[in-house]
């Protein structure tokens, strides 16, 4: 038996990156790695630029999501006005940047899911320097704000985190509360639930095809923001089965 870590993530908005062009900036339909690693860095307390301690914490997680709703994409028409880099000037607040001179505009296509809806299920490694217990309880109090995949995409219902001792990850699915009258609204057409799992994890699912996504987080650094590739697993299931 392990001990597996079950919560849910349900916002308005959420956004779960993809390898980005220059103007347009794509998202998948379910969580990636980097965004679960940074939805729980900034509930321990981890810095975007604490680069070494962001590695371990990816290192030490393996993680799964199930998608209860799928949602809707909504696609954005992206205007902001910023002022031109100048050597020495920093601006610390929005005010500041728009009160200078020479401002020019940055126009980007973004790609959102509306009320969607997921049950990710994370399971620490033997030598995590974190516990099952201390992750939950930097959820139910987290020392930064959450957001789904970017800060425009605040949290709408409670994470509701919960410990639950399992076998496979089916069993831990299983085992999980359903939530299901306060997504019954969000609930999309279709008898099936899709759930998606890395390399190394015992679901109890029969994969029907893996892929490789390339969104393991290197570094968080602004200037060389890097990611490396892990293999995922999909299935299929029967809602309620």
């Amino acid at each position: 038996m392990r001990d597996y870590l079950v919560f849910r993530l349900y916002g308005p908005l959420a956004a779960w990156g993809d390898i980005p062009g220059c103007e347009y900036r794509p998202s998948y339909a379910h969580p990636s790695k980097s965004a679960i690693i940074g939805l729980l860095a900034a509930a321990l307390g981890i810095r975007r630029d604490e680069d070494e301690r962001q590695h371990r914490l990816s290192e030490a997680c393996h993680f799964a999501v199930r998608v209860d709703s799928a949602g809707r994409l909504l696609r954005d028409y992206h205007t902001t006005q910023v002022p031109p880099r100048k050597r020495g000037i920093k601006h610390r607040t929005r005010l500041s940047e728009l009160a200078g001179d020479g401002l020019y505009t940055i126009l980007s296509t973004r790609d959102y899911y509306c009320d969607a809806a997921y049950t990710v299920v994370l399971r620490l490694r033997d030598d995590a320097e974190c516990t099952i217990e201390q992750l939950a309880n930097a959820l139910l109090k987290p020392a930064f704000v959450l957001y789904l995949g970017r800060k425009s995409c605040p949290l709408a219902l409670p994470l509701r985190p919960s410990i639950i001792e399992a076998t496979t990850l089916k069993d831990a699915l299983d085992k999980a509360p359903s939530h299901a009258e306060e997504l019954a609204e969000l609930s999309q057409p279709g008898e099936y639930a899709d759930i998606f799992w890395e390399d190394g994890e015992d679901s109890g699912y029969e994969a029907k095809h893996a892929i490789y996504r390339r969104d393991v987080p290197g570094s968080r650094n602004p200037r060389r923001w890097q990611f490396t590739n892990r293999r995922e697993h999909y299935a299929s299931v029967r809602k309620g089965g």
